[in-house]
């Protein structure tokens, strides 16, 4: 079964510390709903897609030409990259936070103050704001493209019993069935399901850094007016 590795995980971690409350919630969802249902249920339901995939012909190829043309790429394979590619954009905020962590170390002497650097959470604000705004855009590309592809590659996120094959060397057209394809359908539908929370969770969480922001230099504005001399 696909595995996360651990030091990606800790520093997807480590920079949640520095998002919001739904950011945090997001991250809750894409571990608990995605990657560990991934990881658990994955191989169960999927480890026999290619040998109990039969076709009602003995000519030999056929059936892996068939396989071929109706799974182009495998349903676990798509998901690992979507996941790998959704958590990337995280990386931005860890990156920027460990070059302000780094860059602040410079000026600091007393260890206490650097036990304190390591523990501090920025603000989002300025740059990281910036950082953590892109990164959210990114998320939303990416699960929509994967998104997009599942539904485009596989014609649905329903599937069949039974596919209709003609390709070369198959003798004529002939019947191929799937196994388990309720349960598979099942799966790729709580798959989307999670997939299409995680973007709603993305949209809510870049709104509301929108919001902030614009709340922020509103109130700027105002200060600015009322109190700096003419």
């Amino acid at each position: 079964p696909p595995v996360t590795p651990p030091s990606f995980i800790f520093t997807l971690v480590g920079a949640n510390r520095h998002s919001t409350s739904l950011g945090k919630v997001w991250l809750s969802v894409l571990f608990i709903f995605r990657v560990m249902v991934l990881v658990v249920a994955a191989e169960s339901v999927w480890g026999d897609e290619q040998s109990d995939f039969t076709c009602n012909t003995l000519q030999p190829g056929c059936e892996n030409v068939c396989y071929d043309q109706f799974f182009p790429v495998s349903h676990i394979r798509l998901w690992c990259l979507q996941l790998v590619f959704v958590s990337t954009p995280t990386l931005l905020v860890a990156m920027y936070v460990g070059y302000r962590n780094h860059r602040d170390k410079k000026r600091l002497l007393q260890e206490d103050e650097l036990e304190t650097l390591k523990k501090r959470r920025l603000p989002i604000a300025g740059a990281l704001w910036w950082t953590y705004a892109c990164s959210l855009v990114f998320r939303l590309l990416f699960e929509g493209g994967f998104m997009y592809a599942l539904y485009v590659v596989y014609d649905g996120f329903q599937m069949p019993r039974l596919v209709q094959c003609d390709q070369w060397p198959c003798p004529n057209l002939v019947d191929c069935f799937i196994s388990r394809p309720t349960e598979k359908t099942i799966f790729t539908v709580f798959m989307a399901t999670a997939s299409s929370i995680c973007m709603v969770l993305n949209m809510a969480e870049l709104a509301y850094l929108v919001a902030k922001a614009h709340t922020a230099d509103r109130t700027m504005s105002i200060w600015q007016l009322l109190y700096c001399p003419w």
